[in-house]
């Protein structure tokens, strides 16, 4: 995609949401840090949806220890691979008690050594929690990329580091955002909703879908 276009795509998805967020309710950057380790393989309404009632209880890793590990699988049974995770979470809770002085830590590198945190939920902590220009490549944003010609690449670290070249400073901190929520509700794995798209244009991706009336009559 061309400079030009590319400015011209963030510019269209700012647009039609000027200040986009995430949709993982959290109150502070540990409970985004573990919501963000919860979410692998599951939806953000799951996550929220289990969440609701821990957060309430738990908003430090010392809270979430003296839960421990039983308790936490009782806020969680509903998420998949939720014993694993459970694990994971007092693991992480427990090397912020001990390395971090129970603060999270606005370090790639110290959040990439947290049990259960890959560079892509570090990605989303930098970016959400402190105002990082990262990029958070998950299976909505690597089709994203690749799909529309933005930012194309075989593994989500080529993307990420694609979207980082490409992207123009005033749209750097939002562009997770805007393309995860462009991938979640518009340019879906399926059947992308071209007819809707307000970069169609712009897409490298071919035949545009057609809206549903019309795919309707090439039926008939």
């Amino acid at each position: 995609m061309k400079k030009a276009d590319v400015i011209d795509f963030y510019a269209r998805l700012a647009a039609d949401n000027p200040h986009p967020e995430t949709e993982l309710a959290f109150g502070n950057p540990y409970q985004l840090v573990v919501a963000v380790a919860l979410s692998a393989q599951s939806t953000d309404i799951g996550v929220n949806k289990a969440t609701r009632a821990l957060f309430a209880e738990v908003a430090t890793p010392a809270q979430m220890l003296a839960l421990g590990e039983a308790g936490l699988k009782e806020h969680i049974k509903t998420i998949g691979l939720f014993n694993t995770k459970a694990k994971n979470v007092i693991a992480l809770s427990q090397m912020l008690v001990d390395e971090h002085g129970g603060e999270v830590p606005a370090d790639r590198d110290a959040l990439e050594k947290l049990p259960g945190v890959g560079r892509k939920t570090a990605n989303v902590v930098l970016n959400v929690a402190f105002g990082a220009e990262t990029f958070a490549v998950d299976t909505h944003i690597f089709r994203v990329g690749n799909r529309t010609g933005l930012a194309k690449g075989k593994t989500p670290l080529a993307v990420e580091l694609n979207l980082d070249k490409a992207t123009p400073a005033p749209f750097r901190v939002h562009a997770h955002h805007w393309l995860i929520l462009h991938g979640r509700y518009i340019c879906k794995a399926r059947t992308p909703e071209c007819w809707r798209c307000p970069v169609a244009d712009l897409c490298a991706y071919k035949p545009k879908t057609p809206a549903p009336k019309a795919r309707a009559k090439e039926v008939a």
